[in-house]
């Protein structure tokens, strides 16, 4: 589809160029004159290097000994693909243009006419090894990006397999004297590795700071310690001014400003690394030893930065009413000077771990330096967890309603559960398991804390701007034309979406990815669980999704405006019934959402031949539980379409009579008399003996009354009488005639049964009413009574 674009973009651009109509295969200029830009070469050389970086790659990515070591080569391949990603795309536009004119030219004649040209054969031909050259390259840059991908693919099971390793690898207690030697008394080879290290960051100081140099690295250190300083404590306060008088007041407030705090110090903590970065490498790239250290050393402070920066964005202790975790003011007092002792320690020792990791020392000293950092981290953990759980106990004490949070205890037990298991841990011997645990447990706050913080910044924005009260939602309202009520159904589903897709992804991002992962790992891990496989199969992507969303809002919309034009404006003015009307609206609305939602699947890029497992499930369900539903469905359906009964029918099925109301996808709502509802599935409408008493409209109700009179009677008089008072009434009909019956004679009487016809069944309850009083005044005005039952013995 890209290249069909670009395509017909090139022909546009030779039909509307200036005499471009006019424009001849053998007018063409020659081919050193056709490239209006220049093209972008990529030369076999290229090519080569990047076979070479491909290869570095790997040869690293066999030499790691230990899981850590992977995560830097890990990035350096993501990098690479992004990188061969990049010259293709740069590739693509010059191969459609070559095709293009390629076809303008034409396929080169069998036999060779004088009509053709040679300044045309030969254009054609430099074309041709033009493009074949490009096509070749293409293909080159695509086989290095399949082993790229497949190289990912090895890294994530060798990763696999060494964290596994590790967690069962068992070594010395941290009791016994010998898991300290290595930090004591080093190895040979590991002094070297580390003088080594040493050696390379002084060759780079020398270099930053030689002669003419000084002054320019004194100032990029000072302003990078400014931004980290200074510049974080100014751009809080900005951010706050900002929030405080831009910001409605309320909680979009509160969680804006708790958002900006923690942006602040991540935006200023960028521009400082990025200041000494480019301060140590403006002169000369950094060796490959030191480039691997400082890519690790950023995920430590970024880390770090993080753990700072979300305690005091939720702790807010200078601001209590700013906080959003519902917590009391003891409570974040108590925990307000750890997250800053636990940054700066992890800090300090990540780095020594991370200058290991980069010199290659041995698995004794890598397994010693995860021992001490478990050992920290307890050390620092344990007291908070103390502290914390006084002053819990405290509330509860004093019945404070911040003390008897579920979430809260929830956490606080299993912090509690991950101290005494690492403890265990070291104590037995499975360091690395000990540390693993303590790393877990601060990127489990890491990734609920920050996620927490974007779920209430998220569900706020939605409140503020589908609310009545302000000003973006009454300026939707006024726009859109749209209720209170539905405004706040946008904003409750549009919140609770987004909060659902925020808590999936914290879920994802909580074991995918760990201290030290990237924000480009993440992505493309979560991308992966999220576009995997399975997604893949049904063509589903993330750039359709907006497609989908905007086909399913604009179906809906267009059904149901159709339908009010159906309801109100065009139906009643055709000669079709109520009912008729009635069953034809609801059948397009059905219709027209089936429509919709296959649309909405096409736009999601769904493939029906991939969707058999939906199929194959739903034919189970239908055996074992769907099946009255689709029978009732299925039913509506006929309902609509042969229309046995219709909106407005009288109708009488298993005891039950009343007028239909409404026919659904399932079930028929019947109206009684006394306006009551009752629900009767469509099957059995279909199954069942019913009586229709309205179908085709022409029915006729019968007012049939019975009366008894006395033995003496005289039955001329009484039959005369019966038949006037039919006759007077007006609701009874000339044709049929009326007409009186002789029913019954027994010892207690004479059984006279009256008949008349209405116009309707609905009239005929009203009209037999209407009969009894008038029936009843005229025999008292003849002074006929009627008999009286014998009394039971």
């Amino acid at each position: 589809m890209r290249n069909t674009l670009k395509s017909l973009f090139f022909v546009a651009q030779l039909l509307l160029a200036p005499g471009g109509s006019a424009l001849w295969a053998a007018d063409l200029p020659a081919p050193s004159a056709t490239a209006a830009a220049p093209l972008v070469e990529v030369s076999q050389s290229d090519l080569q290097a990047l076979q070479l970086r491909l290869d570095g790659l790997k040869q690293q990515i066999s030499a790691a000994n230990n899981y850590n070591q992977l995560e830097g080569p890990q990035d350096r391949v993501q990098t690479f693909i992004l990188d061969i990603d990049r010259l293709s795309a740069s590739l693509l536009p010059q191969q459609a243009q070559l095709a293009v004119q390629l076809g303008v030219l034409g396929a080169a004649p069998d036999t060779q006419i004088a009509a053709e040209q040679a300044e045309i054969a030969a254009q054609r031909a430099q074309l041709n090894e033009q493009k074949n050259k490009v096509d070749a390259t293409l293909k080159s840059l695509a086989a290095l990006k399949q082993s790229a991908a497949e190289l990912i693919t090895q890294i994530a099971g060798i990763r696999r397999t060494l964290l596994e390793s590790e967690l069962t690898l068992r070594t010395d207690s941290i009791l016994s004297p010998d898991f300290w030697s290595p930090l004591v008394s080093p190895e040979p080879d590991d002094r070297q590795r580390l003088n080594f290290f040493i050696n390379q960051v002084k060759l780079t100081w020398a270099t930053v700071w030689a002669p003419g140099q000084r002054f320019f690295t004194c100032v990029l250190v000072l302003l990078a310690l400014a931004f980290w300083t200074v510049g974080r404590r100014l751009a809080e306060r900005g951010l706050t001014w900002v929030c405080i008088h831009r910001m409605p007041e309320g909680r979009l407030r509160r969680s804006a400003l708790a958002f900006a705090s923690a942006l602040a110090t991540l935006g200023t903590t960028a521009i400082a690394l990025h200041l000494l970065f480019y301060a140590c490498t403006r002169h000369e790239p950094l060796t490959p030893m030191l480039q691997t250290f400082s890519e690790e050393f950023e995920k430590a402070v970024y880390a770090c930065v993080l753990i700072t920066a979300l305690s005091r964005a939720l702790l807010s202790t200078q601001h209590p009413s700013w906080r959003l975790p519902a917590m009391a003011d003891s409570v974040a007092l108590a925990l307000r000077p750890y997250p800053r002792i636990l940054a700066a320690t992890l800090l300090v020792l990540v780095t020594l771990v991370q200058v290991s990791n980069a010199t290659g020392m041995s698995s004794q000293i890598v397994i010693a330096q995860r021992g001490v950092i478990a050992i920290v981290v307890i050390v620092i953990l344990v007291p908070l967890l103390l502290r914390v759980g006084r002053v819990r106990k405290a509330l509860l004490t004093a019945n404070e309603p911040e003390a008897g949070s579920t979430f809260a205890g929830a956490i606080y037990s299993i912090a509690t559960v991950c101290m005494c298991v690492s403890a265990l841990a070291l104590l037995t011997g499975y360091v690395s398991l000990a540390r693993f645990v303590t790393y877990e447990l601060v990127w489990a706050y890491i990734v609920l804390a920050g996620f927490y913080l974007l779920v209430q910044v998220v569900k706020d924005a939605c409140e503020y701007l589908f609310s009545p009260r302000y000003s973006a939602g009454k300026t939707i309202k006024q726009t859109l034309g749209m209720g209170d009520r539905r405004l706040e159904q946008i904003s409750i589903v549009l919140s609770g979406a987004s909060r659902a897709g925020l808590l999936l992804l914290a879920v994802i991002t909580l074991f995918v990815g760990g201290i030290g992962t990237t924000f480009g790992q993440l992505t493309t891990n979560v991308m992966g669980i999220l576009g995997g496989a399975g997604l893949r199969k049904l063509n589903i992507v993330p750039a359709h999704l907006i497609n989908a969303v905007l086909a399913l809002l604009i179906g809906i919309y267009l059904i149901r405006a159709l339908r009010r034009w159906l309801d109100n404006e065009f139906l009643p003015k055709t000669d079709m019934d109520p009912g008729m009307c009635a069953s034809l609206s609801t059948l397009f609305s059905n219709i027209g959402y089936a429509t919709v939602i296959l649309l909405t699947l096409s736009s999601l890029g769904v493939r029906w031949t991939n969707l058999a497992w939906i199929v194959s499930a739903l034919s189970v369900g239908i055996g074992f539980g769907l099946q009255e539903i689709v029978k009732n469905f299925v039913s509506g359906l006929i309902l609509l379409t042969e229309r046995p009964v219709k909106v407005g029918d009288l109708i009488s099925i298993s005891g039950v009579e009343g007028d239909i109301r409404r026919i659904n996808v399932r079930a028929t709502e019947i109206q009684l008399s006394d306006r009551s509802i009752v629900i009767v599935p469509n099957s059995q409408l279909i199954s069942q003996n019913l009586r229709n008493v309205t179908l085709g409209g022409s029915a006729q109700g019968v007012a049939s009354l019975e009366l008894m009179f006395p033995l003496d009677i005289d039955p001329e008089q009484v039959k005369e009488l019966l038949l006037n008072t039919y006759h007077e009434n007006e609701n009874i009909l000339d044709k049929p005639a009326s007409y009186v019956r002789f029913s019954k004679l027994s010892p207690d009487g004479i059984t006279l049964t009256v008949t008349g016809y209405v116009g309707s069944p609905r009239i005929v309850g009203g009209t037999k009413s209407d009969l009894l009083f008038e029936i009843l005044k005229r025999l008292g005005d003849a002074g006929i009574a009627l008999a009286k039952p014998a009394s039971a013995p």
